[in-house]
């Protein structure tokens, strides 16, 4: 294939090139003016073409709770907004990925269903640490891209870890040279606030008092201060140094107030498009159709969100999909309603469309933001991530001159309800490609067979 005609946005720009793309055995060979038309062409004028998305915070629920989502339909949800590559987490799957008995279970129940190519995350829960702590992570380090924690967690399956608990694991994933993922809200302070909010109603602005901007805030300072305390002794403070992997990330911020306290530390974090996309008042008026955990914060709080994603202080973007069907989603009771929504078909397309077209963040940095970065923070920036010879051909082309209107009852995911419902977005994803392969095509939807996705971490497993 060669792709021609396109507005190639390659690394480290700030306006795409007029360039031909030649790709051979799912890999870019050639990047170049008019090259020689000797391959199938695939013609990309008008078109922008990036390198294909990556969504590292996925929830696809596979095996266990595929009446939410499964490993084909979130995906399929994924291709259609130009994602090429997901990492799924461990902890909404049963069993939950703690050992590697468990994540090969998962990974057999899953890998002849993906449309695009997939990793998969190790956890630590509670259960987990109390049974087998370090074998287990000490097994999974080969075959995962990081380990899941909870500093508060609504699953029984998956508990949250104590301050001491999380302090060992991530000594161990130092050593392990594999970073740590965290949920970062305060259990104390969310318990207790938790009674109080609920017997005093049932609105959303009910549940947000039981877990406002605090319970973040209280949870990245022990964090940071976690992570002071480790890097102060020589030993684990060489290793990170030597192997320039940051020991721990912070998942889905959504009180800017944690950025300035991590700010130059050794700490990376992700915020999500919901968080940048909505405030308080937006979930009191919406209601659970926005309802996620983190809630989305008080007024104000995402401009300054979209500011610490343009100067980097926010290392990437990621979905954090989550459906439920309307039966979970619409209980009657703000509390009991589920708490997630879906997001991989909307992440791209709401980045381009809200914040490279509006000019809050620009061509390098959307890329950046959607691409590169999690690849490097993941360890497979030398596959995935940019679009430069020698790695997978991966591609998202948008049209950046049409609008569309977002439809949930549309979208190939199992979830439909989505607080975007309505929204036009600028810039529409034509086609998705995945190592060469066009998985997904506006007017032919996905064309890739089931078990097409590849395990990036295969090359891991030293089996």
């Amino acid at each position: 294939m060669i792709i021609i005609n396109g507005k190639i946005v390659l690394p480290n720009v700030d306006e795409p090139v007029d360039c031909d793309i030649r790709v051979n055995s799912g890999k870019i060979v050639e990047i170049g003016a008019k090259l020689a038309r000797n391959d199938e062409i695939l013609d990309a004028e008008g078109y922008i073409v990036l390198p294909g998305a990556i969504d590292p915070h996925t929830h696809f629920d596979d095996p266990g709770y595929t009446e939410r989502e499964d490993f084909y339909c979130g995906t399929s949800a994924a291709a259609s907004g130009g994602i090429t590559t997901i990492i799924d987490m461990p902890c909404t799957s049963v069993p939950p990925v703690t050992n590697l008995d468990n994540f090969r279970e998962k990974l057999a129940a899953i890998e002849n269903k993906a449309v695009i190519d997939f990793g998969l995350y190790g956890g630590v829960s509670g259960q987990s640490f109390e049974q087998n702590f370090p074998e287990n992570i000490i097994e999974l380090a080969p075959f995962v891209l990081g380990f899941k924690t909870y500093f508060i967690s609504g699953m029984g399956t998956f508990a949250r870890l104590n301050h001491w608990q999380f302090e060992q694991v991530v000594r161990k994933a130092i050593e392990l040279q594999i970073p740590v993922l965290v949920h970062a809200e305060d259990f104390d302070y969310i318990d207790y606030a938790t009674k109080i909010a609920r017997a005093n109603g049932d609105k959303p602005y009910d549940y947000y008092l039981s877990r406002p901007e605090i319970a973040e805030v209280i949870a990245v300072q022990d964090i940071s201060a976690i992570v002071e305390n480790i890097l102060s002794q020589p030993k684990y403070a060489d290793i990170v140094e030597k192997s320039g992997i940051k020991p721990v990330h912070i998942v889905h911020i959504s009180t800017a107030k944690s950025i300035e306290i991590i700010s130059g530390k050794s700490i990376t974090c992700e915020t999500a498009p919901h968080y940048l996309a909505f405030d308080l008042d937006d979930f009191v008026k919406i209601g659970s159709p926005l309802k996620v955990t983190p809630i989305v914060k008080s007024s104000g709080n995402r401009e300054y969100l979209w500011e610490y994603l343009a100067n980097g202080e926010i290392d990437f973007v990621a979905s954090d999909h989550a459906p439920a069907q309307k039966n979970e989603k619409f209980t009657g009771s703000i509390w009991t309603d589920y708490s997630g929504i879906p997001g991989t078909g909307t992440l791209l397309p709401y980045l381009f469309s809200e914040g490279y077209i509006k000019e809050k963040i620009s061509l390098k940095r959307l890329v950046e933001v959607t691409s590169s970065a999690a690849a490097k923070r993941y360890g497979i920036y030398h596959r995935k991530g940019s679009i430069e010879v020698g790695k997978d051909a991966d591609f998202a082309i948008i049209d950046p001159n049409s609008n569309w209107k977002v439809d949930g009852e549309k979208f190939y995911s199992k979830g439909k309800i989505t607080a975007f419902d309505g929204y036009t977005f600028h810039g529409k994803i034509v086609k998705t490609i995945v190592r060469g392969k066009i998985v997904y095509d506006y007017d032919e939807g996905i064309i890739a067979p089931a078990g097409y996705g590849d395990n990036i971490a295969a090359n891991m497993n030293s089996e």
